[in-house]
Order: C-alpha cells, then sequence, then structure tokens
C-alpha cells in the first residue's frame, strides 16, 4: 500500500503558453553580450554590473535573477587557467625576481577579471533564464486539492 505525495504540484492550465526560448548557446551568447538572452534587443545591464529590471523590448523579468558567487568564480577559475602556464614557465625560462613577478601578473590579473566579469556575469544570467532558477522571494505552487478517499491518481505519461 503506497501513500499519496503530501503534496501534488498542478500546472495552471488557463494560463497562455509562453513561446520557446531561444537555444543554449544562443542565450549564453546574448547574455555576454549585455543583450536580452530571450529577444536578443534589450539590455541587461543598466550599469557596469546592475543588473537592469527587465527587458524593454520582451518583458522578460530580470528582477528575481540572482547571479550571486557564480561569474566571481568562473572568471577566476577562466583567469587561473589563462595566466597560471606562463607564469610558470616565465619562472621556469628566466626565474625573475618576485617583485618583477607581481609587478607583471597582479595587474595583468586585475585587469583580465575585471573585463571578464561583465560578459560571464551576461552570460551565467542567459544561463539563469534558460533553465528558471528563481530568487528567495518567489512563492511555491499551491497544494493540489485532496483526492477523495479510493479513487485513482490522473496519470499524466
Amino acid at each position: 500500500m503506497s501513500t499519496p505525495p503530501l503534496r501534488q504540484w498542478q500546472p495552471d492550465r488557463e494560463a497562455t503558453p509562453r513561446a520557446p526560448l531561444p537555444p543554449f548557446l544562443t542565450m549564453l551568447r546574448r547574455g555576454a553580450v549585455n543583450r536580452c538572452p530571450v529577444c536578443g534587443k534589450g539590455k541587461v545591464f543598466n550599469g557596469f554590473l546592475t543588473l537592469a529590471t527587465g527587458c524593454p523590448e520582451c518583458g522578460t523579468d530580470f528582477s528575481h535573477l540572482r547571479a550571486d558567487d557564480a561569474p566571481p568564480y568562473i572568471v577566476i577559475f577562466i583567469a587561473g587557467h589563462v595566466l597560471l602556464p606562463p607564469i610558470f614557465w616565465v619562472e621556469k625560462a628566466w626565474m625573475p625576481p618576485m617583485w618583477l613577478h607581481m609587478v607583471i601578473w597582479l595587474p595583468l590579473f586585475a585587469i583580465i577579471c575585471t573585463l571578464m566579469l561583465r560578459p560571464v556575469k551576461g552570460a551565467v544570467l542567459g544561463w539563469m533564464v534558460r533553465l528558471g532558477p528563481v530568487g528567495d522571494g518567489a512563492p511555491f505552487p499551491e497544494p493540489a486539492p485532496p483526492r477523495p478517499a479510493g479513487t485513482k491518481p490522473d496519470s499524466h505519461a
């Protein structure tokens, strides 16, 4: 004997269906170039990293998206993998003093990370729009009303 689930989500059948989203890589590319991931026309950012509340062209809402720490993590990961091999190669080939490493590589890391942060954040936002994660304020779906005893659940394959 199986017990019924505590909550069973039912879709809103009266809602109008949305147009299909563009392909995943298209949405990443559009976000990376500061364009709306859905329509490709409106802007994602109002400032350098300030997210727009929504797309003025298609009306896609960006207010519930929060990229948080993902873009800086991805930027540091990429910058480290791009710049560490040359650092090790220069150290092995010429063994310059540590101050010279700091004068060259620290500003280079800062510049590359700063230049990469906005496109990576835009791509992450395109990813989030595609996958559909929401912020903390999103309401949970209402549970379905309880079934009368002795009835079988609907089977939707």
